[in-house]
């Protein structure tokens, strides 16, 4: 049982928020944390939209004039990442084959972060979460932001996500909680 449960922990998140707009930033800062690693999809906008609400880009100017260095992380492709990144005023990696490392490893030197100093936020434990731990970084899930989804993360990533969550006693009561 132990063994079962270790093997879930590469997936959990250092803390678990309902909305991007709960996320207490002063609290990050306290945490030394620097930079974050931002998901666009079901993070940001909802799935394949081009709108960001203009609550999400009023929190991201907040963001911004407490200092903090932003970037999104995705493995959608050029375009749709960079115009996000540009309305948001922050800087961006895409084609980033999350969960795997090197994605993670160009961000940070966007940021010009260590592990230690930054957080990733989004909105799934195989690729946000367990990626952001495989660095040893500040990993924060949020709940997704629309129910509609990439074919492959409905029927196959929120089922096994659903195991996962049960494993590690998700969806973790507001606010942190350390492993």
């Amino acid at each position: 049982m132990a063994e079962e449960k270790h093997f879930w922990q590469r997936f959990a998140p250092k803390q678990y928020e309902k909305t991007l707009m709960d996320v207490d930033l002063q609290f990050l800062q306290e945490q030394g944390i620097r930079g974050i690693i931002f998901d666009l999809d079901n993070t940001i906008t909802p799935w394949n939209e081009p709108h960001i609400p203009q609550e999400v880009i009023n929190w991201f100017t907040a963001l911004r004039k407490m200092g903090f260095h932003a970037c999104l992380l995705s493995n959608n492709g050029g375009e749709r990442v960079q115009k996000a990144a540009d309305l948001l005023q922050i800087e961006f990696v895409c084609n980033a084959r999350k969960p795997f490392k090197k994605g993670y490893a160009r961000a940070m030197e966007v940021l010009q972060t260590k592990p230690n100093e930054t957080a990733v936020i989004g909105d799934q434990l195989f690729t946000d979460m367990w990626g952001g731990n495989r660095w040893g970084m500040y990993t924060i899930l949020l709940e997704p932001m629309a129910p509609k989804e990439y074919w492959f993360t409905t029927n196959f990533s929120r089922r096994l996500e659903k195991v996962a969550k049960r494993k590690l006693g998700l969806p973790l009561e507001k606010g942190i909680k350390e492993r």
